[in-house]
């Protein structure tokens, strides 16, 4: 008898696991409450500790705001799903796979969040850093993927893309939107965040049609390396979300 799907649902239900559901659940709510959603589009994903090739998945179909722990779905590398009971998107195994394999990432945050989506349409394709102190903290961490191919619909777009963000936690896709990773789904989601907060400062002092101001370089390096050197406040900030948005 094939032991394969009964291991699943025991992986799937183990407290570490169900744990990590809890937490994707709560970003996915976060980032609906926050605007960074669209519709039952996009994917956030988790890799199991110690296991690139099984990740937890945002399902087909929910809106962020609904998800909850047990919405979440277990999904392998190759997109079969484990455990859950929603079905998957092809679009997030193709991206969301391939950046776990490829890039060694173990969350993967993607969205069409509106003020970085903007900054992908314009001839930088990305966020300045070097601008607000919300921008600064990203000085050194972003990738910029100018090659739009439409829908990431086989394997070949999904390991072109992990293969354009060449070690950054952060890659803006031209004309899509931008993709935020990270060792934790708290420090991940806590950048996805402020960087939301960081296009739309920029979009907004373009918007002025005066000229902007940066820094030089070495300060918003300095400034990066201060935000990554403590990140207790992200910790709170997720601990917090989780206060105003628990579990239904």
């Amino acid at each position: 008898m094939n032991q394969e799907p009964r291991f699943a649902e025991a992986l799937f239900h183990a407290d570490t696991v169900a744990a990590l559901r809890a937490d994707l659940a709560l970003a996915l709510r976060a980032a609906a409450a926050h605007g960074l959603g669209e519709g039952v589009c996009n994917h956030f994903s988790v890799a199991l500790p110690g296991d690139p090739d099984h990740f937890l998945l945002n399902p087909r179909g929910l809106m962020w705001n609904e998800v909850q722990a047990d919405d979440i779905v277990l999904v392998d590398a190759h997109g079969n799903k484990l455990a859950g009971r929603h079905d998957i998107e092809p679009t997030a195994m193709f991206i969301h796979a391939a950046i776990h394999r490829i890039a060694g990432k173990a969350c993967v945050l993607h969205t069409h969040m509106p003020y970085a989506t903007a900054l992908t349409l314009t001839s930088d394709r990305g966020l300045d850093t070097t601008l607000s102190q919300n921008a600064m903290r990203f000085h050194g961490r972003l990738a910029i993927d100018e090659h739009y191919n439409g829908l990431a619909l086989d394997v070949s777009e999904g390991e072109r893309i992990a293969r354009a963000m060449q070690g950054a936690d952060i890659v803006f896709l031209g004309n899509h939107g931008v993709v935020v990773c990270g060792e934790r789904i708290d420090h991940a989601y806590d950048d996805l965040f402020f960087l939301e907060r960081a296009c739309t400062a920029q979009v907004l002092a373009q918007s002025t049609g005066r000229p902007l101001v940066p820094v030089n370089p070495e300060l918003a390096s300095k400034v990066a390396a201060q935000i990554q050197s403590e990140r207790l406040q992200s910790e709170l900030f997720f601990q917090a979300l989780r206060r105003q948005l628990p579990e239904q």
